[in-house]
């Protein structure tokens, strides 16, 4: 009997499961969250792993967990902690919304992680993959786990042409997977997909002859699987020319200043910054800091280095002056810290990359 979504019958189910799971649990990679079931390391693995690569983030994880080894321990920490943790990641409101959530877990639900759908969606942050992904690996429930690995090897397998970038293209996925999930691991078929995605079915040069699903593939079977998957981008890319300022007191410290608790980078600190829209001279920019700023400084004749920073629709090319504090009037998101100091607070990646090109200018 033939199963209509698929258009297969029972046996070619079986034979899929047996290939995908198969190779899964013979050829996985041995990762820190799979050293266990427990859905709270589950959680922040997958979080984690949303835009960021597997070897990136096994050092965040390792470290989050060893500074929050409970979810109580997460969820009570002070948010200036998680962001410190957080750092370099990227999508800080993802952390925000994690610990958010995992208060609610332990406020509403005596802290055990839900283990029914609806429940688990209606927790802050908390999409269908991640839903999918905690409910089938830490549960073993027959839930989809939709990421970009799995579409495209699901658009390949299935010659899906439907552009994934449209929600509406996932309930097409939904419609695939779950016939696939009945009857068999579903934290082993789930996290099989993920890594055929990741090690086989690259998105440029996919290893078909390697690939334990090739005898299903459709794209594979006429050789069009570059074709796959759809993506159609629409996004306006926006770019910004900023200028900052590594700026030092008469005291030896520096000023840093805390971003606003809302919009991009939420509350993380960076080095005094403003916007331009032409080149300006050493002169001009001091006026602009001195009007923005209320900060009077002695500037670097030329910048000490430069930075572009591409965010997912922005792109930040930062020029970077030294500078030397004459005179200020002090704000409350303000810090003046010595230089070991730095490192007990958050900031953004661009401005990692500035401070650490910085050092490398001063000890040449």
């Amino acid at each position: 009997m033939k199963n209509d979504s698929l258009d297969w019958d029972q046996s070619k189910i079986n034979a899929f499961q047996k290939a995908l799971v198969g190779w899964y649990e013979s050829n996985k990679r041995i990762l820190p969250w799979r050293e266990n079931n427990d859905p709270y390391r589950i959680w922040v693995s997958e979080v984690m792993l949303q835009q960021t690569k597997v070897d990136t983030v096994i050092p965040y994880f390792e470290r989050f967990m060893t500074t929050f080894p409970t979810m109580r321990d997460f969820a009570e920490a002070e948010e200036a902690a998680i962001l410190k943790i957080w750092e370099g990641l990227g999508y800080y409101s993802r952390v925000r919304n994690l610990q958010k959530a995992m208060q609610q877990v332990l406020l509403d639900h005596a802290g055990k992680v839900p283990s029914d759908l609806q429940t688990i969606l209606s927790l802050k942050g908390v999409g269908p993959y991640t839903a999918g992904a905690i409910l089938s690996i830490a549960y073993e429930q027959a839930e989809p786990a939709i990421d970009g690995n799995v579409m495209r090897v699901m658009s390949r397998v299935f010659k899906i042409d439907a552009d994934i970038m449209k929600p509406a293209t996932r309930k097409l996925f939904d419609s695939k997977l779950r016939p696939l999930l009945a009857g068999t691991k579903p934290s082993s078929f789930n996290q099989g997909l993920m890594e055929v995605g990741a090690l086989i079915c690259t998105p440029k040069q996919p290893m078909c002859l390697l690939c334990p699903l090739n005898e299903f593939c459709e794209a594979h079977q006429d050789g069009t699987e570059l074709d796959y998957p759809v993506k159609i981008k629409k996004t306006k890319v926006t770019k910004k020319k900023r200028i900052a300022v590594i700026a030092i007191r008469e005291d030896g410290k520096y000023l840093i200043e805390q971003r606003p608790n809302t919009g991009l980078l939420a509350g993380l600190w960076q080095f005094p910054t403003i916007d331009i829209t032409e080149d300006l001279s050493p002169a001009a920019i001091k006026l602009q800091f001195l009007k923005e700023y209320h900060l009077d400084i002695h500037l670097s004749q030329t910048p000490v280095t430069a930075v572009k920073h591409i965010f997912s629709h922005l792109v930040w090319n930062v020029d970077v002056y030294t500078a030397v504090i004459d005179g200020y009037e002090k704000k409350d998101s303000w810090e003046f810290v010595r230089e070991e100091e730095l490192e007990q607070f958050a900031f953004p990646v661009p401005y990692q990359k500035m401070w650490r090109q910085y050092k490398e200018e001063n000890n040449d």
